[in-house]
């Protein structure tokens, strides 16, 4: 795979996209998604210090590597559309993402809504990364 020709403007706003979506997302669904994971909003608030960045930074680092993984296989597949990328990172999640987690959730005992909501978001994100990857081009 030739990372070369990568547009990382695209990757940085693909990035930045996903990790706007998750402030919405689990804004809108913080209740439950609190249940499914059996935890209370008190018990998140009082996660201090570097406790409390580590998620987001492993976040936006994460969306970074996804959305640079997908810009690559878009140029490698040659369909770089905002159709393409929206089909390519539907098949990313329904090839690896949610069949991982899934099996994931499932040994980890997680409420099958936990695997909705997270599942849900990662679709959601791969759909927008690829949109914009495939409007940008790679």
């Amino acid at each position: 795979m030739n990372f070369t020709g990568v547009n990382y403007v695209a990757v940085i706003i693909a990035a930045l996209a996903g990790f706007g979506l998750g402030a919405v997302w689990y804004t809108v669904l913080s209740r439950p998604w609190l249940h499914a994971m059996g935890k209370t909003a008190a018990e998140l608030k009082q996660t201090t210090g570097p406790s409390k960045v580590m998620p987001f930074a492993i976040s936006i680092i994460a969306l970074l590597i996804m959305a640079w993984m997908l810009a690559g296989l878009l140029g490698h597949l040659g369909d770089v559309t905002i159709r393409g990328g929206v089909i390519s990172g539907a098949f990313v999640w329904l090839g690896f993402v949610i069949t991982t987690m899934g099996v994931n959730h499932a040994f980890g005992g997680a409420k099958p809504m936990l695997t909705l909501i997270d599942g849900g978001y990662w679709l959601a994100v791969l759909l927008i990364q690829g949109a914009v990857i495939g409007a940008f081009g790679v």
